[in-house]
Parts: structure tokens; sequence; C-alpha cells
């Protein structure tokens, strides 16, 4: 990656707060262009929280968020445009077919009908949903489901890709496949990916990890590091504290 090209996100101080509750404590973190950052932490650890800043659904009233080089604050527009998100709950209209889906959402971006569908037909293609565009929704298994959500995020082409437990009630073949795609993708298009997550086997050794306890940023680096000789459960355990089948729920 070219040293001067703009980071996909930078995150510097944000904290939050749900009246008495604090949900993120002095928050920083980047994520270059073109690469794949796990957000680790178990529910309730603040990660959606924190994607909820991110995409404007929560203001964020201290520290800076800043998406491809746009203030978040001050110019929301210019931010969002680059941001692509999957929510950990389900996005898609279900009883529209993932054709019509992705053309709402291309309108939703400014693209025109040509546009859209030259974009549907290459997403479609790279993530294998050709023979399922013309499906409902509701006809889907999870995993295209899946799929169908990641071209929807990726319509309108973002730089930056965030991704709330994208994993969650999947079947391990599922998993493994989406992850793949994803990293892929990441590979190949240069997207800056934020994957939340709190299952240890979504991840590989040669990632990045940002380990996310209570609101706070326990650890930030390679997840080899991390692991320090053991594993990435043995070394989160370590420093949160909390018990195996508390990070195993």
């Amino acid at each position: 990656m070219d040293q001067g090209e703009v980071p996909a996100l930078q995150i510097s101080g944000v904290s939050h707060s749900f009246g008495s509750v604090q949900a993120l404590d002095d928050v920083s973190l980047t994520i270059a262009a073109g690469a794949f950052v796990a957000l680790l932490g178990i529910n309730g650890a603040g990660k959606t929280t924190l994607f909820s800043l991110i995409t404007r659904l929560y203001d964020n009233v201290s520290g800076r968020i800043v998406v491809r080089g746009h203030d978040l604050r001050r110019s929301p527009g210019p931010a969002l445009a680059e941001l692509g998100v999957v929510f950990q709950t389900r996005a898609l209209d279900a009883d529209l077919t993932i054709r019509q889906n992705l053309a709402y959402h291309a309108a939703l971006h400014g693209l025109n009908a040509a546009e859209a569908a030259e974009r549907t037909e290459a997403l479609a293609a790279e993530l294998g949903l050709s023979e399922l565009l013309g499906r409902r929704v509701s006809a889907l298994s999870g995993g295209q489901a899946r799929r169908a959500e990641i071209a929807r995020a990726l319509v309108h082409r973002p730089r930056l890709l965030l991704l709330d437990e994208p994993t969650a009630g999947l079947d391990l073949r599922a998993r493994r496949d989406l992850i793949a795609l994803v990293r892929g993708m990441v590979r190949s298009d240069a997207v800056g990916v934020l994957w939340a997550t709190h299952l240890f086997d979504d991840l590989g050794p040669d990632d990045w990890v940002v380990l996310l306890h209570k609101g706070r940023v326990l650890a930030d680096e390679g997840a080899s590091v991390l692991a320090g000789g053991g594993t990435l459960e043995q070394a989160f355990l370590r420093l949160t504290g909390i018990s195996h089948d508390v990070a195993r729920a």
C-alpha cells in the first residue's frame, strides 16, 4: 500500500454513554486502505455502539471519526458515501428479489438504472449470486442472504466495509465461505474492512485485531503477536479476565 494513501477509517478518542452507562471509553483505531481489521469482543463490549457512531445512527459528541479523509460530523454526506454496512440484523427487504434490493440501494446512492444493473451483475458474479438475482430474499439460505447483504453494501463502490457479527447464525461451511469471500475482496478491490465478531474461529494468525472490552480498547495488534505463543482465546481471557464459558457464549 502507498504510505501516503488515505486510511479507510480513523477513530480518535471516541467515548459514548447511555445515561450513566459508559458504552465506549476513549476508543481509537485506524484501518488502512485495503486492510482487514477484526474488532473482537463479547456481546456488550461496545462493538454495535461503535458501528452506530460510524454510521451516524448515533452522533459522536466526543472524539473524531474520519472516513476516507472526511470528518463524519463536518462532512457526513461524503463520509457516508464511502461506507458500506452489513448489520447484524437483516437489512434486505424479504419480499423483494436480490436484484430489486440492489437496485433500490443503488438508487439511494445516486446510481442510474444502467449503472445499477452493471454493478449488480458484476457483484453477483463476484459473490456467486448470478443464478439467484431473481430470487426473493425470503427464499435464500442464511449464507446466500449474507452474500446478498454484502452485495447491497458494496453496490455504490464504498472504500470501507463494516460487518457486524456477519457469521452469526451460519453453519461452519457458510462461515468459512463468507470469510474467504471478504478476504478476497480486500485483496482484489483494496476495500478496508472492519469485521466485528465474538468468534475466535473467524480470525487468522495474520489478521490485525482490535480487542474491545467494556467499551475500552485493550489491544490493537496482530493476532499472532496478541496470542504470544498461545491461542488468541487464551490471550483474550487473560486480558479481559472473563471465563471461558462467557467468552464462548
